[in-house]
C-alpha cells in the first residue's frame, strides 16, 4: 500500500473516526472486509440514512448493497482522506453544512456541496444541478 494511504490510514484511526465508522458498521449489521488503499468495505448496511448509494466514516465505507463499483470507491477514497483533513468527526458538521448549503442554491444535496465536488460528482454518480437562478422560467 502506498504510503500516503498508510498515512492516511493511521491518521482515520488516531482521530477515531475510523473506530466510530467501525461502530456505525457494527450497529448497522454490515459485514465487513479489507478494501483497497486501507479502506474498509462494509457491505449490507441495514439502515436507510443517510440516503446514499455509499457512505464513508474514516476509512469505512459502508453501503446498504453487496458490491460496489470501483469508480464509487474510488469517490469514497477521497471521502476518506477529507475525514483525515478535518480531523475526524468535525467532518460530520462540516459535511451537514456543505450539504445544507448545496440545497440551498440548487435544491440537490451533492451538486454544490463542496465535499461531493472534490470527490468527483461523476465518479459518485451525482447529477448536475442548476443553480437556481440560472433555471429558466416555464412559461414567459
Amino acid at each position: 500500500m502506498d504510503r500516503r494511504y498508510r498515512f492516511r490510514r493511521a491518521v482515520n484511526y488516531a482521530n477515531l473516526s475510523t473506530p466510530f465508522g467501525l461502530l456505525v458498521s457494527v450497529v448497522g449489521g454490515a459485514t465487513r472486509r479489507p478494501g483497497p488503499d486501507g479502506l474498509i468495505l462494509a457491505f449490507g448496511y441495514r439502515y436507510r440514512f443517510p440516503v446514499a448509494g455509499a457512505f464513508t466514516v474514516g476509512n469505512v465505507v459502508l453501503t446498504r448493497h453487496d458490491s460496489l463499483s470501483d469508480r464509487l470507491v474510488l469517490h469514497e477514497g477521497r471521502h476518506a482522506t477529507q475525514w483525515a483533513w478535518c480531523v475526524g468527526l468535525p467532518m460530520l458538521p462540516l459535511y451537514l453544512l456543505a450539504m445544507l448549503a448545496s440545497v440551498l442554491v440548487c435544491g440537490h444535496q451533492a451538486t454544490y456541496n463542496v465535499f461531493e465536488r472534490l470527490a468527483d460528482l461523476d465518479d459518485g454518480g451525482y447529477p448536475r444541478a442548476p443553480l437556481w437562478w440560472r433555471r429558466r422560467g416555464g412559461g414567459a
